[in-house]
């Protein structure tokens, strides 16, 4: 899940950079805070499932309920 959460976090980058600063995409992805948090959630949940492992399940809970969350960002800057 970490993987994945840094490979989104690239595709943003990478979308970002594609596009002039200008751009609805742009405008809508903003500072993209939900994309980077998971990142650091994920990566502190890994060690600490060594220590904790309740912890760190429900860290792994909190990131995918986070996600479900729908985000209005795209519908905000589209409408």
């Amino acid at each position: 899940m970490l993987l994945d959460a840094i490979a989104y976090f690239i595709l943003t980058l990478a979308l970002k950079a594609h596009h002039d600063e200008n751009s609805k995409l742009v405008k809508a992805l903003g500072s993209d805070f939900k994309g980077k948090i998971s990142v650091v959630i994920y990566a502190v949940a890994i060690p600490l499932a060594f220590v904790h492992s309740l912890l760190a399940a429900l860290m792994y809970t909190l990131v995918a309920l986070m996600w479900l969350i729908p985000d209005k960002r795209f519908e905000r800057i589209i409408s």
